[in-house]
This record gives C-alpha cells, structure tokens and sequence, in this order.
C-alpha cells in the first residue's frame, strides 16, 4: 500500500482538499490548509454541502470526526466512494468500543488501498486560531503519504514531524485523554505541583504498557503525540478532557459537566474501552481504572487519590 502521493504534491500544488466534521479542530486544520493555498471543502451534518459533492475531486480527505461518528461517516464515504490514490488524514482520538480499534484501523479496514496518515500532537485548537506557534506529527505505514501531508499543513506557525509509527502516534493522542481527565481531578482538589509531576510520569508509563502491548513503540510516546500532547493537555484549561476532571473535583455531577462542555470528551468512552482491554490481557493500569470508577460515580476523587497512594510500594521501572 504505496502510493507516489510526493510526485502529485510537486505537480498541483493547489490541492482539493475534504474536510469531514465542522468542529473546531477540522475547521482549525481547514484554514491551515487554506493559508497554504489549498481549496477546501467541509462537510458535515448540519451543512448543507452534500458529502459526495465535498469528496468528489479530492486528493485528501481529513477526518475530524468525533469517534462514535468515525464509524458511519466511513460507511458514508464508502457509498460515495474514493479514488485510490486519495489519501485519508484521520485527527479522531478515541477507541471503537465494540471493535477497540482505533479512526485509523476503521478506515484502513475500509479503504485498503488508500494511505492512511494519523496526525496528532500538542494541538490545542484556540491557541493555533490566536495565530500562536505549535507542532505536531503525521504518521503512516506509506512513508511518501506522511511526507506529503507534512507538506499540505506544514507552514511558519505549525511545524510538522512524520513518524513510521501510526499506532503509537494514535495511541498517544487518544491515551492521554484519560490522563487528561485524572490531571484535572488533581487541580480541582489543588494537590499540588509535586502530586501532578508522579501522576503524568506515572501515567506515561501506563501509555507505554498499554501501547507497546498493542504493537506500538515505546519511543514514540516520548514524541509529540505521546509526551508532547500529554502535557499540553493535561496543564491546559483549554482541554475539554481536563475539564471533566476539574468539575468533577468540584463535586459536579458527570452529566451537569457535559451538559455545558463545548465539544466532545473523548477520554470519557475511552477510559472504559481501555480498561475492559487493560483487565482483559491483565495489564495493570492503576491510574486509568480510577479514572474509570471515578467516571462510573462509584468512587470519590477524594477516593482515587487515596486508593492510588495506598498501592503496594516497589521499584519504580
């Protein structure tokens, strides 16, 4: 599954580009293809632009799809169908609960013959619209796909990395999400800056042992998807998965929060897919499955932090 995607970029530098999903990070990426010249189309559920009318002609489709819609816009595409040599871009972050797969695999499932690139990192959306610097990754098993799709958003004000690692890049942007929530529990209850530090060192190691039993690398969760996103997100109240933590340490109940949370919390349905896979295979993940009973009101956060401190003492690695 190769494609000489880098001979298309130098010959038509203007691309036509689709744009599936009209929230924030899609409309984000939308202009940051757009200040590169490049003519893009977004389609999505409350538009009036027809999905086959968004796709037709279009040498990329961008994926910015929550995760419980990844599954019937892929059904969606597939109906309207797509040149081979297009290649799909997916930013989801989250796992299919009934498959626990993640975007990527959906669509590589669907469109074997297409290149599929996973693009994630420390990417908070409102900071790129304020025109303020970041970078990120994009990462494919067809190498000339994640070396093209560098080039379409790759501009002064966003720097893009490629990685030979989809899964671990995928992995880190969609894991660190529970952590996110675990973070914001720990400044809501104002635990201070020492408590913060062993809980994202600690959850680091729990994305490794979840990714790297999934076939990802180890090193790659150092990288900006990994390491990178973690901390952006987790330190940011910008991160709608930070703030279900927070208001949740503020006694709030689940449903209260995400009544008034601009946007999606992916880490919400991710942290129980997680730990049903992490149980399953007897991977533990002390951190995540607190997070889990938290989510599940069958625990305080008062609770989690004393459960996580009573753990049996051992070496660090």
């Amino acid at each position: 599954m190769t494609s000489d995607l880098s001979s298309s970029f130098s010959s038509d530098p203007a691309l036509s580009i689709a744009a599936i999903g009209g929230g924030v990070w899609g409309q984000t990426l939308a202009q940051l293809a757009r200040d590169r010249h490049h003519h893009v189309k977004i389609w999505s559920r409350r538009g009036d632009l027809p999905l086959c009318d968004a796709l037709a002609g279009a040498s990329l489709v961008l994926s910015a799809v929550s995760m419980k819609g990844v599954k019937p816009v892929v059904e969606q595409v597939q109906a309207c169908g797509l040149e081979p040599s297009a290649a799909i871009v997916t930013v989801t972050k989250g796992l299919d609960p009934s498959d626990r797969i993640t975007p990527s695999q959906l669509w590589q499932t669907a469109f074997p013959e297409n290149s599929v690139v996973v693009l994630a990192g420390p990417n908070l959306s409102k900071e790129i619209n304020q025109g303020l610097p970041a970078a990120t990754t994009v990462a494919s098993r067809d190498p000339q796909a994640a070396k093209w799709v560098q080039q379409v958003f790759s501009s002064t004000r966003f720097r893009v990395y490629t990685n030979d690692d989809p899964l671990g890049v995928e992995l880190g942007g969609t894991l660190k999400n529970v952590l996110a929530i675990a973070a914001g529990v720990c400044d809501g209850l104002h635990l201070g800056t020492n408590a913060k530090a062993a809980l994202l060192t600690r959850g680091l190691t729990e994305m490794i042992r979840i990714g790297t039993h999934w076939g990802a690398k180890p090193e790659t969760f150092y990288g900006l998807s990994g390491l990178g996103d973690l901390l952006a997100t987790c330190n940011s109240p910008l991160s709608r998965n930070y703030q279900v933590g927070y208001q949740l340490a503020k006694e709030k109940p689940l449903w209260e929060i995400l009544d008034h949370l601009e946007g999606t919390a992916e880490g919400i349905n991710t942290t129980e897919v997680l730990v049903q896979l992490a149980q399953s295979h007897q991977i533990p993940m002390p951190i995540c499955t607190q997070v889990d009973l938290l989510l599940q009101g069958k625990i305080s956060p008062h609770q989690a932090v004393h459960a996580l401190m009573l753990r049996d003492i051992k070496p660090e690695s």
